[in-house]
């Protein structure tokens, strides 16, 4: 991933000297591993550990010789420890993805805690800002059309459950590549037993696969980029929100605009909604690294090398990107400017038409025949639409209507406080008894 989109922390996952430091963990691991066992001196489990050492450009340049990664590893790895003696027990019993999905597994698990630490923080500030705006009337929308009135804090409150559940979901996916497998090129384990391969990935913190190929199945690693898919279409969904909140026809909400910020090059009053269109765009990468993830599932009998470049790139790739978008969605959750009065007077701007379902609903609770009580209210919302006047004033002076609801009724059918009198409740079965704050605190400790 091009260094705009990759944040400090998951790029040091990323890097190559990470990625063959971890390949000498696995290494490292499986010899102190043998050693115990007494299939490898102690001695020189001993001087491995004390003398091997990763240089990833001497690595890559012997890699762009040897055309192969791992082997190109141990030669350099090898010239660090300096004692062949000791260096010959380095990656015995073992085959390549031995070490490289083994390691890959630990890399996983690194990722993964940064980006379940942004899924919390990103939960914490969806908790703080839903309260926040619990009781800020909004009209809600559908088809992009005025339908009822809701709150912005029960907009933000739906995107804080589907954060809740995108940690869930997370959390089982790396939980489930949280495997090793030291079983050998084809997975019957011949070299070294399952007895040593489990107590080799015990020695890392993994669990080990009940059975593998020369590979660990790909089954887990599309389930993982399906979940980071996921999140990301979540990012999206907020994101494009946004965008459609910051239009100047409606203008409800807007992204902080810095004070330094320029908007256009030809346009200096514009001030666009860049970062949430940039996260929208972002997304489509991610879902597009899904369906390869899904493709490698199938391989060739006990392994081929299909997976493997798709990997170099939707792996790392998908973890920054997914890594950047909750960071940026954070920030601008976090510095939302919200504008109440301009939501309430777009609420208004239909002269009551927001109500027609609930006049509705009173006129056949009163006795009208939903038909006829449908083709009034119809009438007089069409008419009012049309000529831009009161529908409260036009349906007041219908004697259809007049004839079921008083004018006391109609005061009941138009009162906004109405329409939003279950908010709490709702609140309550989101957020439960916990305070703005608590419960992203309670998800993260």
């Amino acid at each position: 991933m091009i260094p705009r989109y990759t944040r400090k922390d998951m790029g040091h996952v990323w890097s190559d000297a990470n990625k063959y430091q971890r390949w000498l963990d696995v290494e490292l691991a499986a010899a102190e591993t043998l050693a115990e066992a007494g299939l490898v001196p102690k001695e020189a489990a001993a001087t491995l550990r004390a003398k091997a050492k990763v240089d990833a450009h001497r690595i890559n340049e012997l890699e762009s010789r040897v055309k192969h990664d791992v082997i190109a590893f141990t030669m350099a790895v090898g010239e660090s420890i300096g004692d062949p003696a000791a260096a010959r027990w380095l990656h015995y019993g073992m085959t390549s993805n031995d070490v490289v999905d083994t390691a890959q597994a630990l890399l996983v698990r690194d990722a993964s805690h940064l980006i379940e630490r942004g899924l919390v923080l990103f939960g914490e500030i969806l908790d703080l800002r839903a309260h926040e705006f619990r009781h800020t009337p909004q009209i809600g929308r559908t088809h992009g059309i005025h339908a009822e009135p809701i709150t912005f804090g029960l907009k933000i409150a739906n995107w804080f459950a589907e954060n809740q559940r995108n940690i869930a979901r997370f959390r089982e996916a790396a939980r489930n590549m949280e495997f090793g497998k030291i079983s050998g090129a084809v997975g019957n384990a011949s070299h070294l037993g399952p007895d040593i391969e489990e107590k080799i990935c015990r020695r890392l913190g993994l669990q080990v696969t009940s059975v593998a190929s020369q590979v660990i199945q790909r089954d887990r690693h599309a389930q993982y980029v399906s979940v980071l898919a996921l999140i990301a279409a979540s990012l999206e969904k907020i994101a494009l929100e946004i965008r459609h909140l910051q239009r100047t026809e409606v203008r409800e909400a807007e992204e902080h605009f810095a004070s330094e910020q320029r908007g256009s090059s030809a346009m200096p009053h514009k001030r666009n909604p860049v970062t949430s269109e940039q996260v929208c765009g972002l997304a489509r990468l991610v879902r597009g690294n899904m369906l390869a993830a899904y493709e490698n599932v199938a391989l060739w009998h006990e392994r081929d090398i299909s997976h493997s470049s798709v990997e170099r790139v939707i792996l790392p790739d998908s973890t920054i990107l997914v890594d950047y978008m909750l960071a940026k969605m954070t920030q601008i959750v976090g510095e939302l400017r919200v504008f109440p009065e301009r939501m309430l007077r777009n609420l208004e701007s239909t002269h009551g038409l927001v109500f027609s379902g609930q006049l509705l609903q009173d006129l056949v609770e009163k006795g009208m025949p939903r038909d006829d009580a449908y083709k009034a209210v119809q009438e007089n919302a069409m008419a009012a639409w049309e000529s831009d006047t009161s529908f409260r004033d036009r349906v007041a002076k219908d004697a259809r209507i007049a004839k079921f609801l008083s004018p006391q009724d109609l005061d009941h059918t138009f009162d906004l406080q109405r329409q939003l009198r279950y908010v709490d409740n709702i609140f309550d079965r989101v957020f439960g008894a916990h305070p703005a704050g608590e419960l992203g605190a309670a998800t993260r400790a």
